[in-house]
């Protein structure tokens, strides 16, 4: 046994599966540039499919497919306007992860 494992102000708590998929899922979430850039442009206000294909030039048919994605991991959710769906982030856990990463970036 270890002076860590031995501790009891450091036990450790194992992830249970569950867990572990959400977290590991967020993190390919974070992975891909598209959906990082996706995430960054939502942060500060809800905008809809065609505002995000436009602004990041990029296909609707790719902004659609990530912001299913995101979805389906509910880190994004959407509100139906007529025919119009606009876009916010879900997760501020995960928005706030998101401008860590991107300060610490700009700050190497």
């Amino acid at each position: 046994m270890t002076d860590h494992e031995s501790n009891p102000i450091h036990p450790y708590d194992p992830l249970d599966e569950e867990t572990l998929f959400i977290v590991t899922q967020t993190f390919k979430a974070l992975s891909d540039p598209t959906r990082v850039r996706i995430l960054h442009l939502l942060a500060d206000r809800e905008i809809s499919v065609t505002e995000i294909a436009e602004t990041l030039s990029l296909s609707q048919s790719t902004v659609s497919h990530q912001l299913r994605f995101l979805k389906n991991l509910r880190l994004v959710k959407f509100r139906r306007a007529g025919t119009t769906i606009y876009y916010s982030p879900e997760d501020q856990h995960v928005m706030n992860l998101l401008k860590q990463s991107i300060n610490h970036a700009l700050h190497d």
